[in-house]
């Protein structure tokens, strides 16, 4: 399996599993990850998703021996559903980049809602390097890093580190190696504590306003904040702030506890 896929505390965990490959994306891979993230949105036992990698390199972006086999046209379709991820998603996806991140890889980091990178890791649009272009990836790290910016990267095929992603925008924390897949999965399990009908109504927003008139989208923010008011969770969130405690969301079918399930 090219990807391992486990359940803990109401964090839903991707982990690339290619690490002699350095975790290019392949057909299988990104099918897999595609699969499990839809999946994901009608469950109630994930109250976020954490995408990391086993080995020292996060992802070195395409699987190039599929990317000129018989495989590119389904590669093709698979990574532009990888890719709008970000976009879609309901429940917050949280990256955790222990090391180097390159083409599609960077391309993946830009999913994430929540960048978690370690100090060593590094990012770079490789495409150029081999005679292509960053096509499918471009806008969702377009919407991280800004339109000069990426045309820049696309153009040079530059390496940049952490901490120039952190002040970029890619990258919203960065930590010491040995710290960060820790550091992600805290950030992963105190999403998913949060109220799933406040994210799932705020994440819905973020999509669903994108493109929207000021006038379309005051409405839907209108409506949707409408529905948190006038709901138990924002009820039980009044109340737990008031006695000081914390809030046992009613919409929360799965509370998070510490057992373990994987498939």
């Amino acid at each position: 399996m090219h990807l391992h896929v486990s359940n803990t505390q109401r964090v839903l965990q991707l982990t690339l599993c290619r690490p002699e490959k350095r975790n290019a994306l392949d057909a299988e891979m990104c099918g897999s990850i595609v699969e499990a993230v839809r999946d994901a949105q009608d469950r109630d036992e994930v109250g976020s998703i954490l995408i990391a990698a086993h080995g020292p390199v996060f992802c070195s972006g395409m699987d190039l021996d599929e990317a000129v086999g018989p495989k590119a046209e389904e590669l093709e379709r698979v990574h532009e559903a990888l890719f709008t991820l970000g976009s879609e998603s309901l429940k917050p996806l949280v990256v955790c980049a222990n090391g180097a991140a390159l083409g599609g890889g960077v391309g993946l980091v830009a999913q994430g809602h929540v960048v978690v990178a370690a100090e060593n890791a590094v990012f770079a649009l490789t495409e150029i390097r081999v005679g292509l272009w960053p096509f499918l990836v471009y806008r969702s790290v377009e919407a991280a890093l800004g339109p000069r910016r990426t045309l820049e990267l696309s153009l040079t095929g530059r390496t940049f580190h952490a901490h120039q992603g952190l002040h970029w925008g890619l990258v919203h924390q960065v930590c010491p190696l040995p710290e960060v897949s820790d550091r992600a999965r805290a950030v992963a399990r105190e999403l998913a504590k949060s109220s799933p009908l406040a994210i799932a109504h705020g994440m819905q927003y973020v999509r669903d306003s994108r493109g929207k008139s000021l006038e379309d989208a005051g409405k839907l923010a209108a409506s949707l904040r409408g529905e948190l008011m006038n709901s138990d969770d924002f009820r039980e969130g009044v109340a737990a702030f008031k006695q000081k405690r914390e809030a046992l969301w009613p919409s929360m079918k799965v509370q998070a506890g510490n057992g373990n399930s994987a498939r």
